[in-house]
């Protein structure tokens, strides 16, 4: 089963059973940053080390990491949950070692009914709507302009039909003396 936007997903990783765990990092290297998927250590997990598209969506799978299950669920996906996913852990205060790697692919059901607007989180990401903000955006401006060139038509045609034909004779009779 692929998954598909509003599914919640699970990354399964294992380390060890019984080692204990001192470091579990979660990547997406594709994401060209040093923000984790899921950073834990010292027995708690740091949001602050999070990519903010992750915070609060991702948890451990089973908070005690009973047999070395260091999986997590990745909540509410969506299309640019799509990548590569590595999951390193590090046991007694060793070197972070590469226990999994997972490429998932979250696929788009195909209808829109379900998909909502949002305001953004509070970085300013607007996820996948951006297209449709600067989409309006540019058909907004496209308006404007056309509007503003039928204004100035309309003004000009205006002002050249509301000289009186005297006038336009007058204007000629001045000229050709």
């Amino acid at each position: 089963m692929k998954p598909k936007p509003g599914d919640d997903v699970t990354l399964q990783c294992q380390s060890p059973r019984d080692e204990a765990i001192t470091l579990l990092e979660w990547s997406r290297p594709d994401l060209k940053t040093d923000d984790y998927v899921f950073f834990f250590r010292d027995d708690r997990s740091y949001e602050y080390y999070q990519h903010p598209s992750f915070r609060g969506r991702v948890q451990l799978r089973d908070p005690e990491m009973k047999d070395g299950d260091v999986s997590v669920i990745l909540k509410n996906v969506t299309i640019n949950d799509t990548g590569t996913y590595k999951c390193r852990v590090s046991v007694n205060s060793s070197e972070p070692e590469l226990m999994n790697t997972i490429n998932l692919k979250v696929e788009d059901s195909g209808h829109t009914a379900g998909n909502t607007w949002t305001e953004g989180d509070k970085d300013g990401n607007m996820g996948g709507h951006v297209g449709l903000v600067v989409g309006l955006s540019l058909a907004a401006g496209v308006i404007v302009v056309v509007g503003f060139v039928i204004f100035m038509i309309y003004k000009r045609n205006k002002k050249n039909s509301s000289l009186h034909p005297a006038e336009e004779a007058g204007d000629q009779q001045i000229s050709k003396m």
